[in-house]
């Protein structure tokens, strides 16, 4: 998987995501190690979730991990919460902005070809 294909899943994942229960605003930058290496970054704003390849200076926090963590919890195999108690991600910053992803609610749409 290329640094573009992981961050063009991240953000289908979250297009159609529910972020009504999250009332305040979070960034989140996620520096990829390992295949796919590369920097995104995940932002709820206004209730809605934004997923960009860009840095993000004034994040709330910063996650390192590697591509299968990620696409672990993208599948929900694996929830925030574990993999940042497991050292799956490394965080730096406020872990407790980071929790608040799990009051995303993601849906089951699938985009058509």
């Amino acid at each position: 998987m290329t640094y573009e294909e992981l961050v063009l899943k991240v953000r289908d994942v979250y297009e159609y995501a529910d972020a009504r229960e999250v009332y305040e605003h979070v960034a989140v930058q996620v520096n990829v190690t390992g295949e796919a290496a590369g920097a995104f970054y995940i932002e709820i704003a206004n209730r809605q979730v934004c997923v960009e390849p860009y840095d993000y200076h004034d994040r709330d926090a910063l996650v390192t991990a590697d591509t299968s963590a990620i696409l672990s919890v993208l599948d929900g195999s694996l929830d925030y919460k574990t993999a940042i108690s497991s050292g799956v991600f490394h965080v730096d910053g406020n872990p407790d902005k980071i929790a608040l992803f799990n009051k995303v609610k993601l849906s089951k749409r699938k985009k058509h070809k």
